[in-house]
């Protein structure tokens, strides 16, 4: 599909309703994600990136020059925040301070009353158990061109040169578009943007 209101459609309703957005890195996750809350009465927001390890605990295991991989994030308490959704009431989990690549604890609320949670991120198809919490999973294909100029300006304008983008573009983060990719089938939905 390839419009928010046929996405929308597909997407199932109720209480709480999880939605999973997923896609490589570049592909227009959070575009979508904000778009469907804006969208969707009484929706609220869960990024991933808030579950990125501190920069300090990534030079500590030798991971910083991988950082963005799935053993760059604390799984257990993305996924124990995601079961917490799945339980009600009001949830708080840290943001990320992309300036500083950084997490931000306690920098998002999804209060109790929010309907439908989008949950965003690279690795919710990846990751045991976290697909299983979420009503519905999209996953996000972009051509790949498009993707890794979108990648490649987001380094730039976050304060990588022009040569450190586009090696960091085309390495790490093309390394974990490669496992994401190879997760889509498991994906309820696929939404291909205009």
């Amino acid at each position: 599909m390839t419009s928010i209101g046929e996405l929308i459609a597909a997407l199932p309703t109720g209480e709480r309703v999880l939605i999973g957005v997923v896609g490589k890195p570049g592909a227009g996750k959070s575009t979508l994600a904000e778009a469907l809350v804006a969208a969707i009465p009484d929706a609220a927001l869960l990024p991933m990136d808030g579950f990125h390890l501190p920069q300090a605990e990534l030079v500590r295991l030798g991971r910083r020059d991988r950082m963005g991989a799935p053993d760059t994030f604390d799984v257990d308490a993305f996924r124990a925040t995601v079961a917490a959704l799945r339980a009600g009431g009001d949830v708080t989990a840290p943001g990320f301070d992309r300036s500083v690549e950084e997490p931000v604890p306690g920098g998002v609320l999804v209060p109790a009353g929010a309907r439908t949670v989008v949950v965003e991120g690279n690795y919710l198809l990846t990751w045991s158990g976290v697909a299983d919490l979420l009503d519905a999973t999209v996953y996000i294909d972009l051509d790949d061109g498009i993707r890794l100029q979108r990648l490649i300006d987001r380094h730039i304008r976050f304060g990588k040169d022009p040569d450190a983008a586009r090696a960091w573009a085309t390495g790490p983060d093309e390394a974990n578009a490669r496992l994401i990719a190879d997760t889509a089938h498991r994906a309820d939905l696929v939404y291909r943007p205009a």
